[in-house]
């Protein structure tokens, strides 16, 4: 039964890094998965514990640094970014009006809520805009008349 309960606690911790992407809660779901194991096997509940305690931890002493140092190494000089760090820098196409509060444009087959980075501009349907930053899930862009980066 307690197995049971580790892997439900595992399968939650692994659902909520995914709601996240912090690359921190998925190290606790690996140590609920080994204490899961380990209650399976039937060790008694502080063993179960201090496994979860150890597999976590050194999951994310060890494993954390390593995969951060991999996922900053794209944006080095020379690298290609990925993911949103990708999009930065990116040209759009708008699809509705944008202004200082909302907008559509279309990025690489892709339709992003937008905002005019200068509030007292607006970008008519059909216009390019580069984007500038990302704010959560909205575009932050300014007219397309930048250099190519």
């Amino acid at each position: 039964m307690e197995a049971i309960l580790w892997i439900v606690l595992g399968i939650a911790l692994a659902v909520a890094e995914a709601f996240t992407a912090t690359l921190l809660i998925i190290f606790f779901a690996a140590g609920a998965f080994a204490a899961a194991g380990a209650a399976a096997l039937g060790a008694p509940l502080l063993l179960q514990v201090i496994i979860f305690a150890l597999v976590s931890g050194l999951s994310v002493a060890a494993l954390r640094p390593i995969i951060l140092k991999h996922a900053k190494a794209a944006l080095e000089p020379g690298e290609t970014p990925f993911g949103l760090n990708a999009l930065e820098g990116s040209h759009g196409t708008v699809l509705e009006e944008v202004d200082g509060d909302n907008g559509m444009i279309k990025i690489g087959g892709e339709i992003w809520q937008a905002r005019a980075f200068d509030h007292q501009e607006k970008y008519l349907p059909g216009e390019r805009v580069r984007v500038i930053k990302l704010s959560g899930a909205t575009a932050i862009v300014w007219r397309d008349d930048l250099p190519n980066i």
